[in-house]
């Protein structure tokens, strides 16, 4: 028997929003970068499929941090 498991319910695997065309777009914008500047990630990552990312979309991740207490970061995908 085959069991799925969920990445995102796993405790080390930090949240993953998918933006909207708009939101990222206006964040980039604020940034000052384009999006093949992001750090990559690939549309057959876990995570991505997890979420229904696609090549040219934006995905935000929420981490927790002892000494920020929250850290974002943003990635793009990437075909893979």
């Amino acid at each position: 028997m085959v069991r799925k498991v969920n990445v995102l319910e796993h405790e080390l695997v930090p949240k993953h929003v998918l933006l909207s065309r708009e939101e990222a777009a206006r964040i980039l914008r604020r940034m000052g970068v384009s999006p093949h500047q992001l750090p990559w990630i690939l549309a057959s990552d876990p995570v991505a499929k997890a979420i229904g990312a696609k090549p040219g979309d934006v995905v935000m991740v929420i981490r927790g941090s002892p000494t920020a207490g929250v850290s974002v970061a943003f990635r793009y995908v990437v075909r893979g």
